[in-house]
């Protein structure tokens, strides 16, 4: 166990679930997983914090859940993630002139060329949440990734800003204060969730990540390794479970249990004489329900985000000719049946589910590999790269906090598990320390130091 590093808490406010993921890095720079917590969100719409008791009550239950599942963690800050269709983005060009034109760019340079990104005139009401530089101009020489070192009179960037409603991210600080934490910082939730199920071959060759919530589903679009686009959707999991309500004539609670169990995203693909058996309420007769029908109503919604995702993707001249990686599918709603096939046949562009997977630890148990999980483990992740690149101050003196048991797979009888130290050779090793420095200081610093990962283990 490496405890020379510090351990980083996610928070992910959902519409439907509050998530809280303590994580620490190993030897190998893979997330060790020293906590897990969640419960039921219900003061959350559409990735909104409506109701502040309601949400502290689901964020104190998720974190006794984190403290049961390892007693010994002590979690005072935690880095949230933000969605919601109050989110806006925008494109802005910057640039400074060079004091010491004979010296070399430095970071503090390239830092100082974001910060005035901050004074950007936005609408009254809004708030910038982040500024990501895409690509720089040094004097005449355009498209430079990453210009320290470089010697120039002018340094000027291209830069996508994020904003968000004052209000929407009071609500968000105030629930986590007042549930007796500290907010590190606020990460748009696609960024999050793309850093946790990308790869340096998807960032290359162009992708659409399409994270599928409770309450939003939100879309990060990457081209030529810099971030292109960012949305979110105000449509997913709840819409879908309350069309099946409406539509079929059930309880919500009925309405989500077809749809995990029974649901498909396309009706062609549903059996027309299989039926779903639904008890009567309270001495009615029991109802019976065409697994067909539950699918087209499924295939109606679906087909709807994903009309919206192509309409983005036209939006910033990135169609099926372009995103050669094309679509990552993750998030709770990512595990619907057949959903890969709605998602090539109304986008045009070949589709995968992404998990988080890649970046943790051999032997956690299987739950946090969903890709329901894909937010909280980019936001440590996040967390990992302010600490790599000192952006934030973080505590010197690191606890002794090992993995609890219950967070460990259980091996079968018979089964050993690979060694890390084996499983990983060294050449490998030295391509991954470069590591995720990560997928963030790809867009905070114009750092392309991201190391090459393997293709899906789950495909």
């Amino acid at each position: 166990m490496n405890n020379e590093q510090p351990i980083i808490v996610g928070l992910d406010i959902g519409t439907t679930k509050i998530a809280v993921i303590a994580g620490r890095k190993n030897e190998f720079g893979k997330l060790e997983i020293l906590g897990f917590g969640k419960s039921n969100s219900n003061g959350v719409k559409h990735g909104q914090v409506l109701n502040i008791d309601e949400t502290i009550k689901a964020i104190r239950a998720a974190l006794e859940n984190c403290f049961a599942s390892n007693p010994d963690l002590d979690v005072k800050e935690v880095y949230v993630g933000i969605a919601g269709h109050h989110i806006k983005s925008l494109q802005t060009r910057g640039d400074i002139v060079r004091h010491s034109t004979e010296d070399e760019i430095t970071q503090k340079e390239i830092d100082q060329l974001i910060e005035d990104q901050r004074k950007t005139y936005i609408p009254a009401g809004d708030q910038i949440i982040d500024v990501i530089p895409q690509e720089f101009t040094v004097d005449n020489h355009p498209n430079i990734p990453n210009p320290i070192g470089y010697g120039g009179v002018k340094i000027g960037a291209n830069f996508h800003i994020i904003t968000g409603d004052k209000n929407a991210i009071k609500n968000i600080n105030r629930s986590v204060e007042k549930s007796g934490l500290l907010t590190k910082d606020l990460v748009l939730q696609p960024l999050a969730s793309s850093s946790a199920v990308m790869g340096q071959e998807d960032l290359e060759a162009g992708v659409a990540i399409v994270d599928i919530g409770g309450g939003t589903t939100d879309l990060a679009v990457f081209y030529e390794g810099i971030l292109k686009h960012t949305a979110v959707i105000p449509f997913a999991g709840e819409n879908i479970t309350n069309d099946i309500k409406t539509g079929l004539g059930v309880l919500k609670t009925q309405a989500e249990a077809m749809k995990v169990q029974f649901g498909s995203a396309l009706a062609n693909e549903a059996k027309s004489n299989a039926y779903i058996t639904i008890p009567g309420l309270r001495g009615m007769p029991a109802k019976e329900i065409s697994v067909k029908n539950l699918a087209n109503i499924i295939q109606a919604r679906m087909s709807e985000i994903m009309d919206f995702v192509t309409y983005h993707l036209k939006q910033v001249g990135l169609d099926n000719r372009n995103l050669n990686g094309g679509i990552i599918l993750t998030g709770g709603g990512s595990q619907l049946r057949h959903l890969i096939q709605l998602t090539e046949y109304v986008t045009g562009l070949p589709a995968r589910i992404g998990f988080p997977n890649e970046h943790l630890a051999a032997g956690h148990i299987e739950e946090l590999a969903k890709p329901t999980y894909s937010t909280c483990i980019g936001l440590i992740l996040k967390g990992y790269d302010d600490y790599e690149h000192k952006r934030k101050k973080f505590d010197q003196e690191f606890r002794k906090v090992d993995v609890p048991q219950g967070l460990k797979r259980q091996l079968a009888q018979g089964e050993e598990m690979v060694a890390e130290e084996e499983a990983v050779s060294a050449d490998t090793m030295k391509s991954r320390n470069g590591g995720l420095k990560d997928f963030w200081g790809r867009f905070k610093d114009g750092i392309i130091d991201l190391f090459k990962e393997e293709e899906d283990k789950h495909l």
